[in-house]
């Protein structure tokens, strides 16, 4: 990108990319509230003014989530939770185009394709708070750029591998699924990446010259691996808990039928698309990705009738992009939909992935039309901005009572989530399934179900869990003699509380609140 004009424009798009974070409080992310209690607990341990001290300890294990919650706990510091939150999505959203332009120059190839990755930063990982799995994504763009740099690059490829090592240790700890993408990605540009040793008139030597070439490249991932390893070995090596029905348990032993559950290939065809562009309910968020595909499509045909520019990659190299793109959608239709006890929504991440490099593998273009492509690359993400950012304003409205209700709930309360409707009126996920962790999290509290159940938090429970029922999704499951004696309030949404308490209404419990669709229960 050489000219002021495409630099601006670019930075623009990246600007309206982060807007639609900024226009309220809340949002409309399934897990988050999960994600920013235990950032909460991990920040405040040690207060005697939360309930965290005497529930949760560090966990000792390596887990591979350590990146987020550690870098936004360290945030906190400076910030409010919240804002911290947002900074941390801002910079993974504009880091999305960012690392594939770091890519795309590594591949000798023009960034300005990296703008139409910017819807991608959205959709339905987003939606459901897969925070971990959907930051990893830049890092794992920023890992192939690098590689390929310690590959190409033979001033400079022991400094590039020096960089590699660490992203590449980054990307594990942030999620281990992008981990398990590149460990096909890097192969594919070990295997496909000119070292400028390659060029060289061939002659005796010329192969050790060329493995040599590649011995840094190489070396980068070995940190990377070996952690990997300790952290297979630990978590496969552990015994799990087999419970054939239960929700958060194996079925069966790790890798049995009973315990994968598949969707078949007529399903990922139908849903590959829709899970790109699928927030909100009036379908708005879609148009960008109509556009994205649309630019990437008239790129494609310019450069078939001539507007292409030379390309300075191989044969061989010029289908690298491609490659990685396909590496993708190959796990998207392979990989099951959930290890049952271990990892759940799994093939349906990689589609992100697939899109994002799909579309930045377009021709490159000649130098003249390159301002005009960065321009539209500004108006697809303004395309995007303007109904995300009306769609999460008006989802802020309708969470806005949570805010009310939290400010009527017991100091460090033990909440019991009865959430029977988890559905918005404007966004499609069921994005208030944990709206009782954020009521908690506000007053120092803690919920009946929380991350620190899983063996990929940070955090764990000090002794048995607080009683509750088996899945946070079945709240019919709740029997208030069984599970009720742990717990201050009671936050429902759906139907009324006299439905689930009955006569307990007025002489055991009472309403302290009732805001929009919510109320609290507390003891009298």
């Amino acid at each position: 990108m050489k000219t002021r004009s495409q630099r601006w424009l670019y930075a623009v798009a990246l600007a309206l990319a982060a807007l639609p974070l900024w226009v309220g409080p809340h949002l409309p992310m399934v897990d988050l509230p999960q994600h920013l209690m235990l950032i909460s607990a991990l920040h405040r341990l040690h207060d005697p003014t939360t309930v965290y001290p005497h529930l949760f300890e560090i966990r000792p294990e390596l887990t591979p989530y350590l990146g987020y919650y550690w870098l936004v706990a360290l945030l906190n510091w400076v910030v409010p939770l919240g804002v911290a939150n947002k900074l941390f999505l801002t910079a993974y959203v504009v880091g999305m185009p960012l690392s594939l332009a770091f890519l795309l120059k590594s591949l000798d190839r023009p960034v300005w394709p990296s703008l139409l990755a910017i819807p991608f930063a959205y959709g339905d990982s987003f939606a459901w708070g897969f925070i971990n799995y959907i930051a990893a994504m830049p890092l794992a763009f920023l890992s192939l750029g690098l590689f390929a740099r310690a590959l190409a690059d033979r001033a400079h490829r022991r400094r590039w591998a020096l960089w590699h090592a660490p992203v590449l240790v980054a990307v594990l700890l942030f999620h281990v699924q992008v981990f398990g993408y590149l460990a096909f990605a890097l192969p594919l540009l070990l295997l496909t990446t000119r070292a400028p040793e390659d060029r060289e008139a061939s002659g005796p030597g010329a192969l050790g010259r060329r493995l040599r070439a590649r011995l840094a490249a190489v070396a980068s991932v070995v940190p990377g691996v070996a952690l990997f390893l300790i952290w297979v070995v630990g978590r496969v090596g552990a015994p799990s808990e087999i419970e054939p029905g239960v929700p958060w348990k194996a079925w069966g032993p790790m890798l049995s039928a009973q315990n994968l559950s598949y969707k078949s290939f007529a399903q990922n065809k139908a849903e590959l698309f829709s899970v790109l562009a699928n927030q909100l309910r009036d379908g708005s968020d879609r148009w960008a990705l109509y556009l994205a595909f649309g630019l990437a499509i008239t790129a494609t045909l310019l450069a078939l009738f001539g507007q292409r520019e030379k390309s300075r990659e191989g044969a061989v190299e010029r289908w690298r992009m491609l490659g990685l793109s396909l590496i993708a959608l190959a796990l998207y239709f392979t990989l099951p939909f959930d290890i049952r006890g271990y990892v759940y929504y799994l093939n349906t991440r990689f589609a992100h992935l697939w899109a994002a490099l799909l579309l930045a593998s377009v021709p490159a273009l000649r130098v003249r039309l390159r301002t005009w492509a960065v321009a539209s690359g500004a108006v697809l993400a303004l395309t995007l901005a303007v109904p995300l950012s009306q769609g999460f304003r008006a989802f802020n409205d309708e969470a806005r009572p949570l805010d009310e209700i939290a400010r009527a709930a017991p100091p460090h309360p033990m909440v019991m989530g009865l959430i029977y409707d988890t559905g918005s009126r404007v966004v499609t996920h069921p994005v208030f399934l944990h709206a009782a962790t954020f009521v908690a999290r506000l007053r120092g509290g803690a919920t009946n179900f929380t991350f620190a159940l899983t063996p990929h938090s940070p955090l764990r429970y000090q002794r048995t869990p607080p009683p509750t029922f088996p899945s946070e999704w079945r709240p019919q499951g709740f029997d208030y003699a069984r599970m009720a004696g742990p717990y201050d309030a009671f936050l429902v949404r759906g139907p009324p509380p006299a439905r689930i308490f009955g006569g307990l209404l007025g002489t055991d419990l009472q309403v302290a609140a009732h805001e929009g669709e919510f109320w609290l229960v507390t003891r009298r």
